[in-house]
């Protein structure tokens, strides 16, 4: 799996009179070039298709692979309407380049669960274009019409005859053809792999531990590199002993860099030993006094602020004052760490003319910025190679570690490989933000929402990140799932107030649907509780003009034998939500130790629409991944503050959900003839209110605050 240049990529192209068909996607709708034509075009394509003469598929994938399955159903997709054969069908990471940028959000990364949603028609048509061109320079060839002709597994046959022509052989005389601009794309019943379990085209190396982790990365004269950086939020270095660092065996360069001091070494273990030996004094915290109680006082002390309004309908103020019944929450979730398998990393080689950066990236765009702003050279001049990810969640679309390798490069002259440990990527990660948040409600004399008042306390993503999305004041981010609350109440208000504390916040899997969801779907099981009715059947009520939530719900709900009695000692909790375009409902059944606390997680049943399905395989993979890291979340993490810093330092102190917590999981795919959905990230935000439900359910506690440890499930039974 090489990944090339983009000049590698054109010199590849051109060997071997290869096809070569570009997608771009402009304003005017997509732009199908071939290869002269994409290299004098205004514009840059955003997807490459290549077909060699040795019959080989090569599909350039401008996104990366970090678990998600996209080196797998990109191909599919254009694979489906070349009628390529599987067989042939390769992958090379596209290089950093405005040629690979994601047509919809103008720069190249992964994220948002937008990768299939994003390139799809794209693909599509190139795939479908160059099956049309392979048809007429095989009918042209075999001197039959092109409606005798039947392209077909790599393959286009003359249907009366059965004999054909492979794709190599035609490829030579198909690239001398105008590139049609609308293909006729198959009809449902013609696809071959899309909507088919396929296996994944990165599971055999990674089983065989094959495929290259950023970690994995060797150049040669390289450095390793580590940083001490400050364990309090603003301290400096007061002093530290460069000699006694400089004296170790192997340590090559010990220099101060923004973020602490950075040890350059012939080896890992030397560059660590160096570390120890800094002996560094800190000094002056910007804020001494932090703590996980001051973070938590401050988050709840800031709901009295007035906020900006991020959503309104009707006077919920005025209908709470004549709702029959009233019931008010608060909310109170922590700040979560990413903590992926393969901590942060990044090879980097910096010379007079060329940088060379080896990364497990989301963010290739960024990279090369990064690289190009720290080096001097140009974009063109920074090439990025792009390894598998050892998981991404959103902390890999950050720059910070790219920018130590690359800074640290430059400085020794020669190549550096970062490597961080896992206590450097607990305690400097770019957290899930916390969040406190109040609702007001109230309740007709029939059991139904008149009115629902919400406020959310959160530090703002978007304000570092994006700054220029911030309309208003609103962080997107922080009020997910409000603007496009679908449950019916004729009177509603949302408001945001956002909190600027120094804990740096990034994105974080499903992002403010993390917390949204938990909190919404948890409080409409409270109104369903106040208001006497069965938790499905009030979802249900109010959901009357949203038939895709309703037929999540319904299905979940027939899946997990919702309304019969469960097993002895265990109870269901229900929940739905709508993130990334997708639908998802689980209903988790669940058990509760009264002695301890303890919360057991027997079985959760899923339904999922996400409406076109390319792998359900895949889907339902990623469902099952979501629902882990959403119980992990649930039951488990917390960040924990003390003196200024994070005092979480490893998983002693930030534990994950094990192997053997992890329940049943029954996906269930609702077919869809809806727009495409993602799928990395919506099986996360149901999760947690699912089991806060199903505990409810077995106890008679209503949890607001997460994690649900024993120690806090204990706590609110008692009281």
């Amino acid at each position: 799996m090489k990944n090339l240049t983009r000049r590698e990529f054109l010199k590849t192209s051109l060997a071997g009179a290869g096809l070569t068909i570009a997608a771009a996607v402009t304003p005017g709708g997509i732009r199908l070039l071939s290869l002269a034509e994409a290299e004098q075009a205004s514009f840059h394509p955003n997807a490459y298709l290549l077909i060699g003469a040795d019959e080989s598929v090569t599909v350039i994938v401008n996104k990366s692979e970090m678990g998600q399955g996209v080196y797998t159903s990109l191909p599919m997709i254009i694979a489906d309407e070349l009628e390529a054969d599987w067989k042939q069908v390769r992958i090379a990471p596209a290089p950093a380049g405005a040629e690979y940028k994601d047509p919809v959000w103008g720069m190249q990364s992964t994220g948002g669960s937008t990768s299939i949603r994003h390139m799809h028609d794209a693909l599509r048509k190139a795939g479908a274009a160059a099956r049309e061109m392979l048809v007429i320079a095989a009918a042209r060839n075999m001197q039959i019409s092109t409606k005798d002709c039947l392209a077909s597994n790599g393959t286009v046959r003359n249907v009366k005859t059965g004999k054909g022509l492979s794709y190599g052989k035609l490829v030579a005389e198909a690239a001398k053809l105008e590139v049609p601009q609308n293909p006729q794309l198959k009809k449902p019943n013609q696809l071959r792999y899309i909507g088919k379990d396929m296996a994944r085209l990165d599971v055999p190396d990674k089983s065989m531990g094959k495929a290259n982790f950023g970690i994995d990365t060797f150049v040669p004269n390289m450095l390793y590199a580590t940083v001490s950086r400050p364990p309090q939020y603003g301290a400096t270095a007061a002093s530290f002993d460069k000699a006694a660092a400089e004296k170790v065996p192997g340590v090559r360069l010990v220099t101060e860099i923004s973020r602490g001091i950075a040890i350059c070494a012939d080896s890992i273990d030397a560059a660590w030993k160096g570390k120890a030996a800094l002996n560094i004094a800190w000094q002056n915290p910007a804020m001494a006094a932090l703590s996980t109680a001051t973070i938590e006082g401050d988050l709840v002390a800031k709901a009295n602020d007035t906020g900006i309004v991020a959503a309104s309908k009707g006077d919920a103020t005025a209908a709470l004052g004549t709702a029959a019944k009233k019931i008010q929450s608060f909310y109170l979730l922590p700040y979560l760490s990413h903590a992926t398998m393969e901590p942060m990393n990044c090879t980097a080689s910096v010379a007079a003319d060329k940088c060379e950066v080896w990364a497990p990236t989301q963010n290739q765009g960024g990279v090369q910025t990064t690289a190009a702003k720290i080096t001097g050279l140009t974009p063109e001049q920074v090439f990025v190679h792009t390894t598998f990810l050892g998981g991404g969640f959103g902390r890999r679309f950050e720059q910070d570690f790219v920018e130590e390798a690359v800074s640290l490069s430059k400085a020794a002259g020669r190549p550096v490989k970062l490597i961080w440990t896992r206590e450097e990527d607990l305690q400097h990660d770019y957290y899930r933000p916390a969040n406190y948040t109040r609702i007001e409600a109230g309740l007709d004399a029939k059991g139904r929402i008149v009115a629902w008042n919400h406020k959310i306390v959160c530090p703002s993503i978007f304000a570092r990140v994006f700054p220029g999305t911030m309309k208003n004041g609103i962080d997107n981010a922080a009020v997910e799932g409000l603007p496009d609350f679908e449950y019916d109440v004729p009177n509603f208000r949302a408001e945001y107030v956002r909190i600027d504390l120094p804990v740096p916040v990034g994105f974080w899997r499903s992002v403010g649907a993390s917390h949204n969801g938990f909190i919404i779907e948890s409080f409409v099981d409270e109104l369903a509780a106040a208001a006497g009715k069965d938790p499905l059947e009030f979802r249900l009520a109010h959901l009357k003009d949203h038939p895709r939530a309703r037929r999540v719900l319904e299905t979940a709900a027939k899946k997990a034998g919702w309304g019969k009695p469960p097993k002895l000692g265990q109870a269901m909790g229900i929940a739905y939500h709508l993130s990334f375009d997708s639908y998802v409902a689980h209903v988790a059944e669940a058990s509760v130790d009264k002695a301890t606390g303890r919360i057991t997680v027997h079985r959760i049943s899923t339904a999922v629409d996400c409406g076109s399905v390319i792998n359900p395989d895949t889907v339902k993979a990623q469902m099952e991944s979501g629902i882990i890291m959403g119980l992990s979340a649930a039951l488990k993490e917390k960040m924990e503050f003390a003196k200024g810093g994070v005092k979480s330092q490893n998983f002693g102190d930030y534990e994950l959900l094990r192997m053997e917590e992890i329940p049943e999981i029954d996906v269930d795919i609702v077919a869809s003839g809806d727009k495409l959905g993602g799928i990395g990230e919506p099986g996360v935000p149901p999760t947690a209110p699912a089991v806060a439900n199903a505990v409810f359910k077995a106890t008679g506690v209503r949890l607001w605050n997460l994690p649900m440890t024993p120690e806090t499930v204990k706590a609110a039974m008692a009281k």
